[in-house]
């Protein structure tokens, strides 16, 4: 079996209608597609390269000005779209089942075949292989390539590098909730993403359990976050939280306060619920007093409807949107104002309430943290600091409100005050994982 193997290897379709040719186009790719299922299963990563290699990349330096470059004879007729589409999916077909298979290291040499210097065009190329490889130039310096490359990264040293890569896990659930992107790379990027917190969650936990040991700090466990030790001061005020006065148990009685209420009273509910137990410093006061003002112009036809679910999920989905990146493409002016005065904690606790009333909004918020790692990636780490710092308390505050982690906080020792915030350094923090009764 091998790609030449393949009915549309070397056709030249070029007295097809553009009906006929658009079936033809569709016949070819599913052909493919079917191809790659089947060779993922049953040859080794080396010949599954090898005939993908064959399909999309050998030949492109013929110096036969006839000769047109097998699959590409069938997209020829400015199709470069369905190439792009043709050479995604193909690509996530073998990422999947590599993945799946433990055979990971092979998707670097996979991402690794682009980088070459005869798929660069020159000036003696034949007018149509100029024109295949400028279509593989253009994927290559594409955001798709840019995603491709995620899965090949050693997640181990992911905190070299640019620094937006220590966040891959939501540039990874962006792709698996983007319904243009195949189906391959969506599974793909779902189990990669889950892969990626799974071991933050460990890493963090065991961080926990070592650094507050008295064993040498030679023993000690790596910490997942950058915050160096101000990491678990963070995490000691954040579990302080839990309790009778709990942001879970605020949030199960707000559910139920707020039940048949109209849009208008959960708005201003809402309010008041979010901003609950926060510091009422001068900057969270105009900052809140900016919030709350959007809010209420929202949806001011729906008001008097009584709150749905639906309504209910799409308040909080704004929500999120008015703390992070209302546009969709830029930073909302209240991200900026917190971040840039130094509330990152604040925004990060307001975030958890809003997923902690509503959990099928963690996939929009999460696809909101995605985009906002796009916009700030094209900026120097040095002039990200609020961001990073933002991210590190985000990703620690949602680690210990996993569902399968409980943190608790044990005074290790009397002290005189009774406000357990005035020495965390008398608290130890454990951790243990949850064990799933169910499965």
């Amino acid at each position: 079996m091998n790609a030449n193997s393949l009915s549309i290897s070397q056709e030249n379709p070029h007295n097809f209608t553009s009906n006929s040719r658009r079936i033809n186009v569709q016949i070819a790719q599913e052909e493919v597609y079917s191809f790659f299922v089947e060779i993922t299963k049953k040859l080794s990563p080396d010949d599954v390269l090898r005939e993908f290699r064959g399909l999309f990349i050998d030949g492109l330096d013929s110096e036969d000005s006839d000769y047109i470059p097998g699959i590409y004879s069938v997209f020829l007729d400015d199709n470069e779209q369905e190439l792009y589409n043709t050479l995604k999916r193909c690509c996530y077909i073998i990422v999947n089942n590599w993945k799946t298979n433990r055979k990971d290291k092979y998707i670097q040499e996979l991402v690794n075949l682009f980088v070459n210097d005869n798929l660069k065009i020159k000036t003696d190329n034949a007018p149509i292989v100029k024109v295949c490889k400028s279509w593989l130039e253009n994927f290559f310096n594409s955001k798709d390539y840019q995603e491709l490359k995620l899965f090949a990264a050693k997640y181990d040293e992911s905190s070299r590098g640019h620094w937006a890569n220590r966040y891959s896990s939501y540039l990874l659930i962006d792709q698996s909730v983007n319904k243009n992107n195949p189906i391959e790379q969506q599974e793909a990027a779902r189990k990669l993403s889950k892969q990626i917190k799974d071991k933050f969650k460990f890493e963090l936990a065991m961080y926990i359990a070592r650094s507050q040991s008295a064993v040498s700090s030679t023993t000690r466990y790596k910490n997942p976050s950058v915050l160096g030790d101000n990491a678990l001061r963070l995490i000691k005020s954040i579990v302080l939280k839990k309790g009778a006065f709990s942001h879970e148990n605020i949030a199960h009685i707000f559910i139920k306060q707020t039940q048949n209420q109209t849009l208008e009273e959960f708005k201003i509910n809402l309010e008041k619920y979010l901003f609950f137990s926060v510091d009422k410093q001068e900057s969270v006061e105009i900052w809140k007093q900016q919030f709350v003002n959007t809010l209420s112009l929202w949806k001011t036809d729906y008001n008097q409807e009584i709150i749905t679910k639906e309504l209910f999920l799409r308040t909080c989905n704004r929500v999120i949107d008015c703390l992070t990146i209302e546009n969709g493409k830029e930073p909302s002016s209240l991200f900026v104002l917190l971040i840039t005065q130094g509330h990152a904690l604040t925004l990060v606790i307001i975030l958890l309430k809003i997923i902690l009333i509503c959990q099928n909004s963690r996939k929009h918020l999460e696809t909101r943290i995605a985009r906002l790692i796009r916009f700030y990636e094209n900026y120097p780490e040095d002039e990200c600091k609020g961001v990073i710092n933002f991210m590190e308390i985000f990703n620690i505050t949602f680690a210990i409100y996993a569902e399968n982690v409980e943190y608790n906080l044990i005074k290790m020792e009397e002290e005189q005050s009774s406000n357990p915030q005035l020495n965390l350094d008398g608290y130890r923090v454990f951790s243990q994982m949850k064990v799933d009764r169910h499965k």
